[in-house]
């Protein structure tokens, strides 16, 4: 069976690659749960909301005050047509029984002073409350921006540590379908996106959103038959709106969809570079990088594009309305029923209308982008558990005895793999598995470690049954060095340390002498203290296998396994591991994995495995005596034989 992605790097049960299933996003679900996040963060909300409501009344009053002044501008150059010394009253009728109606109106509307000119003083004192109003409004516009931020960025650390939280809970079958990369970018590009659209869209939504309340407040104060002019446009914005989210949502979805599948595709080149360049599929890799990338280009502009047509669509609407307000306006203005001042206020008014509405607008696709990313997240959250824990402990000091009583498992329900399998390992035995690629080998130890769960059966710990232990418990209990190496980056002693962090320096040393990473250690220049990385060209591949058996060898784990442990060594290193093997064998029970049957020559028990089940086993002499499946493998690999058909299929 091939090895599930814990070993081979993303890839499935049956080895091929498989990507994410995409589902239609579904807009207010997630955009409900995602309020329901920011919930957490309500004081700090509130405040916002708070200092919203008072920034954009300060802003708000901003026009009708300059009116004001205006207003005064206008009566003042009015005045200084007009005779000194008349009263308002008296200048109209003296107009009026000239034939100037239309001019007595407008005095008679501005409240002129005949005579008097510009109050300078009384208009400056005006201006600078319009300027103390714009600033109080922009220092408030500050500190809600600050508690929105943090907000948003709270809330954010806080999903990254759920996801990462969920990453320890799920199964081992949900990576085993997941690409990495794929699986990066939506724990990393998705929650940055979801951050970076939050923190823009939300501020920008709550003032927008205050601000249309605000202004449309203003506007029938100043004047319902103008403001019913401007709501005209309102049903148009909502129409056109609606259209281009609509378009827009879809190529969102494409657009982060395509980014997953090119990060997967990035971190599988480049992982495996060093295969790619051996056979000379560099062309290959390049030609699908840019298939996957011209998808990933097509859908952004797509994306960006529709979700553009947002702000030239919003600004014509704008202008429609501007000029039905100017031309009303005007008209008003003339037959005396308004102010110029007001007409004034009202045009800002209506810009301020129509400016919170394209900003709504646009930032409705930013967050539908967000939503979308927030979609993907979700998605990983919302996986299924693996099976919960039960609290059962294990005896202690623990023997080690491992029994498989009638275990049945596979990878897919509809394909069985392992069977009503029986198996007893006694405490402090060494059991070998041995048997062709796919026979079920590494399933096995994987079934040990609890990686997956039992489909019939049990296996039993000491009698005591595995499923009904804490995981981490269980494997507390388990050493294992695999075929793969994993070294983190940092010096070696860190690495080997990984196996027991509270080991003394003593302990460490004595892991190391063992497993011959000391013979190593001290021809390099910083000795222990070399830092280990994918660079690094210090450590082969061989000394890198020495280290990951040192880290097993300290964690002194009541039951071990070995899976293809010393297949990067040399030989003389092989037979050197093969003597400390013995010793450290000695008080607990073992598994070993091998192809190479050298290694496995001094086991208490060789198990030959064939379609996840147990042909033969017995000790090494005696299975080659049987002449049976092993007998055959062992011809095969020591003597030269060769095979005929038959043979091949039964070893």
């Amino acid at each position: 069976m091939t090895r599930p992605s814990m070993m081979r790097g993303g890839r499935g049960p049956g080895g091929m690659q498989m990507g994410p299933v995409e589902k239609p996003l579904d807009f207010w679900p997630s955009l409900r749960r995602l309020v329901r996040l920011l919930r957490k963060q309500r004081v700090a909300m509130i405040g916002a909301l708070v200092l919203s409501v008072g920034s954009v009344a300060a802003s708000v009053s901003g026009p009708k005050i300059i009116g004001h002044a205006i207003d005064g501008i206008y009566a003042g150059v009015l005045s200084a047509h007009l005779p000194r010394g008349l009263t308002t009253e008296q200048a109209v009728a003296l107009l009026r029984a000239h034939g100037q109606g239309r001019f007595a109106d407008m005095v008679a509307a501005a409240h002129v002073v005949p005579g008097m000119g510009i109050d300078f003083g009384r208009v400056g004192t005006i201006l600078l409350w319009a300027v103390a109003v714009y600033v109080v409004s922009s220092l408030l516009m500050y500190v809600q921006a600050y508690l929105l931020n943090g907000a948003v960025q709270r809330t954010m650390s806080q999903l990254r540590e759920q996801v990462e939280a969920k990453l320890h809970r799920l199964p081992l079958s949900y990576f085993d379908r997941q690409p990495r990369g794929e699986l990066l970018s939506r724990v990393t590009n998705d929650i940055d996106n979801l951050g970076q659209s939050l923190t823009q869209a939300l501020s920008q939504l709550l003032v927008s959103a205050m601000t249309v309340i605000g202004v449309l407040v203003m506007m029938l104060l100043v004047s319902s038959v103008l403001t019913l002019v401007a709501l005209v446009a309102v049903p148009l914005v909502v129409l056109l709106t609606s259209a281009v989210m609509k378009r827009s949502q879809k190529q969102f979805v494409a657009q982060w969809k395509h980014t997953g599948r090119l990060n997967a595709q990035v971190e599988e080149a480049f992982s495996g570079h060093e295969l790619v360049t051996v056979f000379g599929r560099r062309g290959e890799v390049s030609r699908r990088f840019e298939d996957e990338n011209s998808k990933l280009m097509t859908a952004g502009y797509k994306a960006q594009f529709v979700s553009g047509l947002m702000m030239p669509i919003m600004m014509f609407v704008g202008n429609l309305q501007y000029v039905g307000i100017c031309v009303v306006g005007g008209l008003r203005v003339a037959s005396g029923a308004m102010s110029l001042g007001d007409v004034i206020a009202f045009i800002q008014y209506s810009r301020q209308f129509t400016q919170p509405l394209t900003q709504i607008a646009s930032m409705a696709n930013m967050l539908q982008s967000g939503v979308a990313s927030a979609e993907r997240v979700f998605q990983v959250l919302d996986a299924q558990d693996q099976v919960a824990e039960q609290h059962e402990a294990l005896p202690a000091p623990a023997r080690g005895r491992v029994d498989f009583v009638d275990v049945s498992f596979g990878y897919r329900p509809d394909t069985p793999l392992i069977e009503g399998l029986n198996l007893v390992a006694e405490p402090g035995r060494t059991v070998a598995i041995v048997g062709h690629t796919g026979a079920g080998k590494t399933t096995l130890v994987n079934l040990i470690m609890r990686f997956y769960e039992l489909d019939g059966g049990r296996i039993l710990l000491d009698g005591t049954d595995i499923a009904t232990v804490p995981r981490a418990e269980l494997r507390s209990r388990i050493g294992m060095v695999l075929q793969d190496t994993w070294l983190f980056g940092g010096s070696i002693a860190d690495n080997i340390r990984y196996g027991n962090l509270d080991a003394t320096d003593e302990q460490l040393h004595r892991a190391a002498e063992a497993t011959f990473v000391d013979r190593f250690v001290h021809s390099l220049p910083a000795g222990y203290e070399t830092v280990i990385d994918d660079e690094t060209g210090s450590v082969s591949a061989g000394e890198r296998q020495l280290i990951t058996i040192a880290r097993a060898f300290l964690a002194d784990p009541a039951i071990l396994i070995l899976d293809e442990a010393t297949s990067a060594v040399d030989t003389r290193t092989e037979v050197l591991l093969q003597r400390a093997m013995r010793a450290l064998r000695a008080d607990r029970t073992s598994f070993v994995i091998a192809h190479r049957l050298s290694t496995i020559r001094d086991a208490d028990t060789i198990v030959v495995m064939e379609h996840g089940r147990i042909v033969e086993q017995g000790g090494h002499a005696e299975l080659l005596d049987a002449g049976g499946p092993y007998a055959r493998l062992y011809r095969a690999q020591f003597e030269g034989a060769l095979l005929d058909d038959d043979e091949l299929s039964g070893a």
